[in-house]
């Protein structure tokens, strides 16, 4: 017995109905539960790369103020590993 072209319709409009509301419950979760990124307009200081050296130790490439600066966290201290040189801002 093959299926009626009305079952075949509904079938994928209900499938259609379905894969909208997963993308519109995806959607809702990365606005509002925290899963999308945040845009870093008007802020001074943000963290562009991370890098785990060993379970204590992280190496982390911030930017503030349009510089970055290499940061050395965890052990014993924290420590600043240099500012990396940018592009020359005329004088």
């Amino acid at each position: 017995m093959s299926p009626s072209p009305v079952s075949i319709v509904t079938a994928l409009i209900a499938l259609g109905a379905v894969l909208g509301l997963i993308w519109l419950a995806g959607r809702v979760a990365a606005r509002f539960g925290g899963l999308a990124p945040r845009t870093s307009a008007g802020k001074r200081l943000t963290v562009t790369e991370s890098l785990a050296l060993d379970p204590r130790r992280k190496l982390l490439l911030a930017r503030c103020d349009g510089r970055e600066v290499l940061l050395l966290t965890g052990g014993g201290q924290d420590v600043v590993v240099g500012w990396l040189p940018g592009p020359e801002r005329p004088a």
